[in-house]
């Protein structure tokens, strides 16, 4: 059951961006990108909100998110945040396994 944790980074100044632009120029991305269970790991920008970054991490399982919370990765993540002063909003979500329905694909554009 996939598991998809949606996170929320605030901070002020551009810190939120530049929080983001280091974890993809230090190549932490790809390595949690690499780890077993990782299925997607992508940072966004609301657009009306240019203080906000928001990352979709999706993990394979639990057992994947646990080893992931366990990795050295996560050091580096925590010393990011607090150089960017940054504060979260997190939200997860479990895959119901059914797919999207053939109704709701009706009103996707291909």
């Amino acid at each position: 059951m996939a598991i998809t944790i949606n996170i929320y980074y605030h901070g002020k100044e551009g810190n939120a961006l530049k929080f983001a632009k280091e974890m993809i120029e230090s190549k932490t991305v790809e390595k949690i990108r690499n780890e077993k269970g990782n299925l997607r790991y992508e940072y966004f920008m609301p657009i009306n909100d240019p203080e906000t970054v928001l990352l979709i991490d999706s993990w394979q399982d639990q057992d994947a998110i646990d080893l992931h919370h366990a990795s050295p990765m996560m050091k580096t993540i925590a010393a990011l945040r607090e150089k960017y002063d940054l504060h979260m909003e997190i939200e997860r979500y479990v895959n119901d396994e059914q797919g999207i329905s053939k109704k709701d694909l009706s009103y996707a554009r291909n």
